[in-house]
């Protein structure tokens, strides 16, 4: 009887573990678009731009609850107010009582016109592209980095005399700097610019999560020198193949990649990397 006892405590376990990382591991997860999960070796969870809905969540395209799925979330980090990032930040947030890392604009207006709970965000989590904050008591340093696209937040109220969107802040990226762990930089949907070499100056980056996508961002010859700009060990492609006008592959972008020396990682929606200290294992 202990023996099944002790099997099923260990079956709940291994269950369990989908958004909890081993005590030094990192697990990134890539939920289709630009959404992705990291988990930190103290077992902090980030959902960055958290459009969980999106159809290339396998989740979500199965029929299955994506916002359920993703259990327990401590920070949820918007880039920018496009309905593609935004995504289900708002749910989210109802259903964990995740606190919001955003740029200030934006997450004021989140609260008045989508209903984001104001008391979920403040001073201490609202920052603007060059600010810095440390979370999860310290594990983490988060930097608003600049970007260079735009920032538009979906309006529920508009009308024939209301604008489709509002001001939705200066757009911006991430550095999550993680004790023990990797660095990440999330770009966002940012165009290429030359001063993206700074961050890799102020960051010792292990892995830059780069759209590719085209025609919103930065085509696969950019996205490529976006990764060697900021001196990234391993880069991984987003933002692309949703819609028929983004890039549908990550070919062209693993092809210009090689030219740099930085590695590709290789993630589907759904999938996981997982870091041991600044190695990635699995």
């Amino acid at each position: 009887m202990r023996r099944i006892t002790a099997f099923f405590c260990a079956l709940a376990l291994w269950v369990g573990m989908g958004s909890v990382a081993l005590a030094g591991e990192t697990r990134v997860t890539w939920h289709g678009h630009a959404t992705f999960q990291v988990v930190t070796p103290n077992g902090t969870v980030f959902l960055i731009d958290p459009w969980l809905t999106n159809p290339k969540n396998p989740v979500h395209a199965e029929g299955g609850d994506a916002l359920g799925a993703i259990g327990k979330v401590d920070y949820i980090l918007l880039t920018h107010g496009h309905f593609d990032h935004v995504g289900d930040a708002v749910s989210v947030a109802r259903r964990t009582g995740a606190r919001l890392i955003s740029g200030f604009e934006l997450g004021q207006n989140l609260a008045k016109l989508q209903g984001f709970p104001k008391e979920q965000m403040g001073f201490d989590t609202l920052i603007n592209p060059g600010g810095e904050i440390a979370v999860a008591d310290g594990e983490v340093l988060v930097a608003m980095t600049p970007a260079v696209h735009s920032s538009g937040l979906g309006n529920p109220f508009a009308d024939e005399n209301q604008p489709d969107h509002v001001y939705g802040g200066a757009p911006g990226g991430f550095v999550l700097e993680i004790q023990g762990g990797p660095t990440l930089y999330a770009s966002g949907d940012t165009a290429y610019f030359s001063a993206m070499a700074l961050i890799g100056k102020r960051f010792k980056v292990t892995v830059a999560l780069v759209n590719i996508g085209g025609h919103f961002g930065m085509e696969a010859p950019m996205g490529a020198r976006a990764a060697k700009a900021v001196r990234a060990k391993y880069a991984v492609a987003h933002h692309y193949g949703t819609f028929p006008v983004l890039t549908p592959d990550t070919e062209g972008f693993q092809h210009h990649l090689k030219k740099t020396g930085v590695r590709f990682l290789d993630l589907a929606p759904g999938e996981t990397v997982v870091f041991d200290g600044t190695k990635p294992v699995r």
